[in-house]
């Protein structure tokens, strides 16, 4: 089995993901948008949230420090807690991550890490008190993660909160099981990168189907999309 999985993001309303570059609003910013966003977080009552390396790294704010040996190390995972209420969840196939601290936020930090990952970082997470997980290829097999995320963790609810890549590799997996979105009343058309993006588009790969639509404070709206795999 694998958690149910919510994609949870906030947009301009043409799809924009980096308010920096969003127009302004009369009314209400970021501070406020942020404060719906987060609400919204709390209220769906996540076992774990899961964001890309980029994203994760903004974060993480660490520097390469590993051990002058490495030692024994465990594969294909080390689990520092077991009964953490909320997991901090990163994607990173490349072992480029690094942390000041086992937690974001007091959320315990679990990394999913490629095959080619060396001893070394893995026993730097360890002393770190980082959990950590290793997939049998050098990209990370989504699918299997979450199993092991779910039969090794526990956990149930998991929100899916970018950036734009790794929401698109869950959607063609068909691992995504509904999106939250949060529209902001912005506009950014800058052509950068949007919520959601997968090379070759995800035309017959995902299919929505719209649950509610409410008004929130500030001009946002939020949108709930149950998604389905055609056939």
């Amino acid at each position: 089995m694998k958690p149910h999985v919510t994609c949870l993001m906030m947009s301009s309303i043409d799809g924009g993901l980096h308010p920096s570059t969003w127009t302004d609003n009369p009314d209400a910013g970021r501070k406020e948008w942020s404060s719906i966003y987060e609400e919204a977080h709390e209220a769906l009552q996540g076992d774990a949230w899961l964001v890309g390396r980029v994203t994760m790294a903004e974060m993480a704010k660490g520097t390469p420090h590993p051990p002058a040996v490495a030692g024994d190390v465990k594969r294909p995972f080390h689990f520092a807690r077991k009964d953490a209420p909320v997991y901090a969840i990163g994607v990173d196939p490349g072992a480029k991550l690094h942390f000041k601290a086992p937690d974001i936020g007091g959320d315990h930090v679990v990394v999913l890490l490629g095959s080619g990952v060396s001893d070394s970082h893995l026993a730097e997470l360890a002393g770190d008190g980082v959990s950590y997980m290793v997939s049998d290829s050098p990209t990370i097999d989504l699918r299997a993660a979450l199993q092991t995320l779910h039969s090794e963790l526990g956990i149930e609810r998991l929100l899916l909160e970018g950036g734009a890549g790794i929401n698109g590799s869950f959607l063609a997996e068909g691992l995504v099981d509904e999106i939250y979105l949060l529209v902001a009343p912005a506009i950014d058309a800058t052509g950068g990168q949007a919520i959601i993006a997968f090379e070759g588009g995800l035309k017959g790969k995902a299919q929505l189907s719209l649950q509610s639509a409410e008004a929130r404070e500030h001009g946002v709206v939020a949108l709930r999309y149950k998604v389905q795999s055609p056939g």
